[in-house]
């Protein structure tokens, strides 16, 4: 299994799609607005989108999950992403309540929405979920096998996990019909994620870079997650909700008619310093 890893990670390079690859899953409504304007941003940046959306939780969130062709993603790329994606959405305003902004990774057991996904999570093991039922069956779990074809028209094998008995062990599922995929987080899936931070950082980016903690500095402290000064919305409280390491939290303000949009706080004082790479930790929202 080890050489299996080894020599699927020797391919990643032949088989990552590029800033143009397009997503076979999308969003609708306001979620579908927001993309519209996040892409072409994001991909003059030199990213690409995951996924958009919006949730009550925290009053309304609207996360934005992004990454490099590679699949890579850490804190500073949401920065870059916030700095950038902030003022766009501020002007055309998609959505109309007051949210936090939050820019995340895709983490490690990330949403498929491209084939080169697929690809590049090929031998570990995912959820898939069917727009139309294959087999009679909408809903399937196991091991990502070979992907065929390209585009809307590829389909990927899966070797079932949950196949009952007189069930095919292999289905093939069409891409196109594919509401929504996302790896499962096994240890398989942790030990590629460690190579990968290791080949990408060097031996600091050991299990600390996965499981949320991080190295000390130079004198032996430890770093913890920078907080931002933010907006905030009308009505809301003084305190700060806690933030996932890899998230760069920011917060509208709900627009007025006859008002004009108010300004940045001010930065508050912080001690902290760097946090932890956010595609690597596997702590993002989901």
């Amino acid at each position: 299994m080890e050489q299996q890893d080894l020599d699927h990670e020797n391919k990643v390079t032949e088989t990552q799609g590029g800033l143009d690859e397009p997503r076979l899953i999308e969003e609708t409504g306001v979620g579908a607005r927001v993309a519209h304007l996040a892409q072409p941003v994001l991909a003059t940046l030199g990213y690409r989108l995951v996924r958009v959306k919006l949730s009550a939780q925290a009053g309304m969130t609207l996360q934005i999950m992004a990454e490099r062709p590679d699949g890579s993603m850490d804190v500073n790329d949401c920065e870059i992403v916030s700095a950038a994606l902030s003022p766009v959405l501020d002007v055309e305003d998609p959505v109309k309540t007051a949210y936090r902004l939050e820019i995340s990774s895709p983490g490690i057991d990330r949403p498929l929405v491209r084939v080169s996904d697929f690809r590049r999570a090929m031998a570990h093991e995912a959820r898939i979920e069917m727009t139309n039922g294959v087999d009679g069956r909408k809903r399937f779990r196991g091991l990502i096998g070979e992907v065929v074809g390209d585009g809307r028209s590829a389909a990927v094998m899966l070797e079932r996990s949950d196949a009952k008995p007189g069930e095919a062990a292999t289905v093939r599922l069409p891409v196109h019909d594919i509401a929504e995929a996302r790896l499962v987080l096994t240890e398989a899936l942790i030990r590629q994620s460690l190579r990968a931070a290791k080949a990408a950082q060097g031996q600091d980016a050991g299990i600390e870079g996965v499981t949320g903690k991080v190295p000390p500095d130079e004198d032996g402290h430890a770093i913890g997650p920078r907080r931002g000064p933010g907006r905030f919305a009308r009505g809301a409280q003084k305190a700060k909700p806690l933030v996932p390491a890899g998230v760069m939290p920011k917060f509208k303000r709900a627009s007025s008619p006859n008002k004009v949009e108010p300004k940045l706080r001010a930065p508050r004082p912080s001690g902290a310093t760097s946090p932890e790479t956010g595609d690597r930790d596997g702590s993002q929202r989901q």
